[in-house]
């Protein structure tokens, strides 16, 4: 076998070497890294998010939260320097959309990095979508129980609320608490199938049965497709239960429920939902004020005025951008808000935009959000912080607990709805 010439063999080094510096300044491009230099990247950042279906209230409102949290992150000079850009897809309530959307930011799109959609429901299947391509996944609304019993190869999963397991703990610890001549003695427990109300309802139950107080209706849980439930309100009504536990995740079912005890003229002592009455004006404009009235709201312990990161300048970007009240701000754009602080924190925190760099930093590091402190542990679980307990008086969503920080005291019983 004869050798190249010298000539030929030396263009030949050369022509590799060339493709060599170009496959690896191709390699290095595509990866985003930080820099000051005036002709930044902007940095990607998809999510699946319910425009429309069943969650769309809900969605929009978290929705909002994130792009409040992109308009502020742009004007104090982005990402390490790069300007976000956010990329969302309307999964229409559907956690299967929901994931075909996550494979199409992720392997067509090629977004940096992640935010989760809304609901325990779409989140635990998107999860597993981010975490095969080994892509951080921040959540604003996704807290159920189960969410933190996912078995992930990296670990990618953080959600930046409490969990929501535990949300009714308040709600229980006052009804047990008054005097005994006060207390109620029935209770009905109604809850769509979704992982992040029965959990919690559940939860209620054990509690105030411990307590003494009886179930009078307890039945399978309902269809997440199901908005009107009517009848099983009626059925409701009939027990002329004391209190009512509804474990909702959309506005419409819990709707429904509250205009047919109108209609009925059936008024419990003391009536709290999971979700729904979180929406602020949406859920005024739906039940009107005095379907409002008395409702008790469980929250992963987020309230106007309190003192905790960024909270005043978000109170002040979320009223200038969509008007009404502090009092009215959806806490699903709390939620959203938050992720997205989490997400900043991580980066700034790792001088990094590499996802296995911020899974690590994730694990690692102590953050703060609209929340308060925030520490993950292994399932992605924030472990720091308490949550509060609000509650519908006369058209304003107002704290009732912790009872030390409490802006009125819990109306009980409260008005009629009718």
């Amino acid at each position: 076998m004869h050798g190249l010439p010298y000539g030929s063999s030396r263009n030949v080094l050369s022509l590799l070497l060339s493709l060599f510096l170009l496959l690896a300044g191709v390699s290095a491009c595509s990866q985003i890294s930080p820099g000051n230099t005036q002709d930044q990247k902007p940095v990607t950042i998809g999510y699946s998010i319910s425009l429309t279906g069943s969650l769309a209230a809900d969605g929009k409102a978290l929705q909002a939260g994130y792009e409040l949290w992109r308009d502020a992150v742009n004007q104090q000079g982005g990402l390490l320097g790069h300007q976000v850009l956010l990329k969302a897809y309307d999964d229409a309530s559907d956690p299967n959309r929901a994931v075909a959307n996550y494979q199409k930011l992720i392997e067509s799109d090629h977004v940096d990095l992640l935010l989760g959609p809304f609901s325990t429901r779409m989140t635990i299947p998107t999860m597993h979508v981010a975490d095969e391509h080994d892509y951080a996944f921040i959540g604003g609304a996704g807290n159920g129980k189960t969410a933190y019993l996912q078995k992930l190869q990296h670990q990618s999963f953080f959600m930046a609320s409490l969990p929501s397991e535990t949300s009714l703990d308040s709600f229980s610890e006052f009804l047990l608490a008054l005097p005994v001549d006060m207390r109620p003695k029935t209770v009905a427990y109604v809850t769509q199938d979704d992982p992040f109300a029965v959990p919690q309802v559940a939860y209620a139950q054990t509690v105030l049965s411990k307590g003494g107080l009886k179930t009078v209706f307890e039945q399978q849980p309902f269809s997440t497709n199901l908005q009107d439930v009517s009848p099983i309100a009626e059925k409701v009504a009939r027990t002329h239960a004391d209190v009512v536990v509804f474990g909702s995740v959309g506005l419409g079912p819990l709707v429904s429920f509250i205009k047919t005890c109108q209609q009925l003229h059936y008024n419990p002592k003391a009536f709290v939902a999971t979700s729904g009455a979180k929406n602020g004006s949406d859920f005024v404009k739906a039940v009107g004020t005095k379907g409002t009235e008395g409702v008790f709201v469980p929250n992963s312990g987020w309230y106007p005025g309190e003192n905790t990161y960024q909270n005043a300048q978000f109170t002040q970007q979320y009223l200038a951008k969509y008007g009404g009240s502090a009092d009215a701000i959806s806490s699903d754009a709390v939620q959203g808000y938050s992720a997205g602080q989490i997400l900043e924190q991580a980066v700034n925190q790792a001088k990094s935009l590499q996802n296995p760099i911020l899974i690590k930093t994730l694990h690692e590091g102590t953050f703060s959000n609209l929340f308060g402190p925030v520490k993950f542990d292994d399932q992605g679980r924030n472990t720091l912080g308490t949550s509060s307990l609000f509650q519908w008086q006369h058209d304003a969503l107002v704290l009732v607990s912790p009872f030390g920080q409490a802006q009125v005291n819990p109306e009980y019983p409260k008005s009629p709805w009718s």
